[in-house]
């Protein structure tokens, strides 16, 4: 598990510093213009023809020449978007939910343009899993997609597209089909990232549950972490939050015919949805399993108790014997047994001490000490 970790941890930064390709911005604002534009660009027959041009000159070229704008921007302001929302067409719902994001997986129908929302989640890696660890984080894709453009807006610090559109752009026979092209390729990489997550997410159960479930004199934590199973579920519930409602979406791009999905690429959207569904189950087969490992935490802390009290209990009764004796003995009457005689304390010890030892064998033959 943690040689799967480091794999991670390096091939990450290496992602990172892949150069850019085809003259696309990197996924972030331009800091020459700091404009929430990372790339545009007009594609034909499968191929970019068009570098560092305005959205509007796009727009222009696609309406005169053909072919179809692909548009990103990373967080846009709303005076940043609202330009290109003229522009293009777009729905004031849909703009104002692009804008100020934290909108829930769904897919809506404008007109002539469907509005997606995918959440897309990020791995943390950690060392150690604790009470406060972070497991994942959420940022949001949104495509607005039209019969010859698509706009996607992207929230969040993960989830870049770079990477995607160069993929593409090595397959110009996909590309041609036009914006759903794109769709279905952002669809699919947000629930290749599911998938991804969804196998950490299980090593960091699988932690947890040796540690419930394992030998406290083996140096393990006794019954696990209550805390860190609660945060655990925590995690896996905002998991599920962005699996959960992008499967009828899904369904929807899969199974009905749309005008602005290319029939082809509606095969492609099949797939993306099987794997959704396998994730969602994994989701919940997560959370049902957490359950069980918290009730067990709980069950264990609850025994341990018991035992705790029944080795209280045991050496309270064997003490009593002594503390019973002395009592009885510290009452100052004059005629008491055996108080006068040589051997007496001897014998009153000696007693004592085999009332003590059969009460203990006792208690130890029983299983409370």
């Amino acid at each position: 598990m943690s040689m799967i970790r480091d794999l991670r941890a390096a091939v990450r930064p290496a992602l990172r510093r892949v150069p850019s390709q085809g003259g696309a911005y990197d996924a972030t604002r331009d800091p020459a213009t700091n404009s929430a534009v990372v790339d545009c660009a007009v594609y034909r027959d499968g191929k970019r023809v068009g570098d560092h041009i305005s959205p509007a000159e796009a727009m222009r070229r696609v309406r005169t020449e053909g072919g179809f704008a692909w548009i990103g921007l990373h967080e846009p302001a709303e005076h940043e978007f609202a330009g290109i929302a003229r522009e293009f067409g777009l729905h004031p719902l849909a703009v104002e939910d692009a804008v100020h994001a934290h909108q829930r997986p769904k897919l809506e129908r404008y007109d002539d343009t469907l509005f997606t929302v995918f959440k897309t989640i990020h791995y943390v890696e950690h060392a150690e899993l604790t009470a406060t660890s972070e497991v994942v984080e959420t940022g949001e894709v949104m495509c607005f997609t039209g019969p010859d453009f698509i706009i996607t807006v992207r929230h969040g610090g993960q989830g870049s597209l770079r990477a995607l559109r160069h993929r593409l752009q090595d397959d110009p026979q996909l590309l041609a089909k036009g914006p759903s092209a794109v769709l279905h390729a952002i669809a699919d990489q947000v629930v290749d990232g599911y998938i991804a997550v969804a196998d950490a997410v299980q090593d960091d159960i699988d932690e947890v549950e040796i540690d419930v479930f394992s030998d406290p004199g083996k140096g393990s934590r006794r019954g696990g972490d209550a805390g860190r199973i609660y945060q655990l579920k925590r995690e896996v519930l905002e998991f599920k939050r962005a699996v959960t409602p992008l499967i009828r979406p899904m369904q929807l791009l899969s199974e009905r015919p749309m005008r602005l999905v290319d029939p082809d690429i509606q095969k492609y959207f099949r797939d993306v949805a099987d794997h959704l569904a396998r994730v969602h189950e994994q989701v919940v087969s997560f959370d049902d399993l957490l359950n069980s490992i918290l009730q067990a935490n709980l069950a264990q802390a609850s025994v341990a108790q018991n035992e705790d009290m029944r080795k209280i209990t045991s050496w309270a009764a064997i003490f009593a014997v002594p503390t019973m004796i002395a009592g009885i003995y510290g009452m100052n009457f004059d005629y008491m047994p055996e108080l006068h005689w040589k051997y007496g304390y001897p014998a009153v010890m000696v007693v004592t001490v085999a009332i003590c030892v059969t009460i203990h064998r006792g208690f130890k033959r029983n299983g409370w000490l």
